[in-house]
């Protein structure tokens, strides 16, 4: 097991968490060096469940914050292992989001009696299926370890505030046709060829913008895959348009699964997944915005926060990185987003 130094600068933290491989499902490494060093600070009781981490202070302070990072990456693409260069930490998960994690890292070090009691959680398997998600895990068997009036979730926001964040929606519009030999394609009916209705349909869509706390949501529906045919020499009975609705976090997934089955009212609609957003709620993390001097823009992904607030947490996305530059070869978080996450966030602590 890698040790990791607490009390090491943040730039040199974010480079040993980053040289820690921990592909999603392969956090076992990463998990119990945080554990270890969480272990090390009196001033924290830890939990371990699964390979997520929990570390809370218990100073009887009437609030509590919950400050939330995940362990995992996507895989390796050649940006093994980190290196420093030109104001920025480079290497895989840099972005996504070691960098958050090395901050959250620094404070529950640092920080022994903060002003409000915080529970730090450092979790798993973000990156892949929702029901393997470390938070899904812990509020499923202990949820009252989530407790909190505020979340703060990691995410690269480029050292900003971004609030809320807007719901998926996956579905799959179905056109059937009549099955052929391609030699008498005249006795059959080709789903394909009906399909473009379908995508003619979605071309000419136009997405809808929705204003929340004063944050415009831009929504977006795009069809992502389209499938028919059993055979190059067979008219295809069948075509299967994919889309994927992103929606304001004012619609709730029943309204956005009637919204869909409303723009294609006479194809059969199965919805595959559908997740809800999460509201902004500028009016409950209002005093930590203002202290961390960011005007909040709208997360238009969708993020954990979204887990939060199911669980009645107002929670914001806040940390270093750009979060374009996430799951790419050329990952990277600069110095300077560190420096100023870990120093803002400290100062609101105190």
């Amino acid at each position: 097991m890698s040790a990791l130094d607490l009390s090491a600068d943040v730039v040199d933290l974010t480079r040993a968490l980053v040289d820690l491989p921990s592909v999603s499902g392969q956090e076992a490494p990463i998990a119990d060096a945080v554990e270890a060093a969480l272990r090390e600070l009196p001033h924290l009781t830890v939990r371990r469940t699964g390979n997520s981490v929990v570390a809370r202070t218990r100073l009887g302070r009437p609030r509590r914050v919950l400050v939330a990072g995940h362990l995992d990456t996507v895989p390796e693409a050649g940006n093994l292992p980190s290196r420093l260069a030109d104001g920025r930490v480079h290497g895989l998960g840099a972005c996504d989001m070691k960098g958050g994690v090395a901050v959250a890292l620094r404070l529950a070090a640092a920080v022994p009696a903060p002003s409000r009691d915080v529970t730090y959680v450092f979790y798993e398997c973000e990156e892949v299926e929702g029901d393997r998600n470390g938070l899904h895990r812990i509020a499923a068997e202990d949820p009252a370890l989530l407790d909190a009036d505020l979340a703060i979730l990691m995410e690269p926001s480029d050292a900003g505030v971004e609030a809320g964040c807007q719901g998926i929606l996956t579905a799959d519009i179905v056109v059937k046709g009549a099955r052929a030999h391609t030699a008498r394609a005249w006795q059959g009916v080709n789903a394909a060829h009906k399909a473009a209705g379908v995508l003619r349909r979605l071309d000419e869509h136009t997405a809808e913008r929705v204003a929340v706390d004063g944050l415009e949501y831009r929504e977006g529906l795009s069809a992502v895959a389209v499938r028919a045919g059993v055979a190059g020499n067979v008219v295809p009975d069948e075509c299967v348009v994919t889309v994927n609705l992103r929606f304001a976090p004012t619609r709730s997934p029943q309204q956005a699964e009637a919204y869909v089955r409303g723009l294609f009212p006479e194809y059969e609609v199965r919805v595959t997944e559908v997740v809800a957003g999460a509201l902004p709620h500028l009016d409950r993390v209002g005093d930590l915005v203002e202290a961390l001097g960011a005007r909040p823009r709208p997360k238009l992904g969708w993020t954990d926060v979204a887990r939060f607030a199911a669980l009645g947490v107002p929670a914001l996305n806040y940390g270093p990185g750009e979060p374009s530059l996430a799951h790419t070869p050329g990952e990277y978080v600069p110095v300077e987003h560190l420096r100023a996450c870990e120093e803002r966030l400290r100062r609101w602590l105190r």
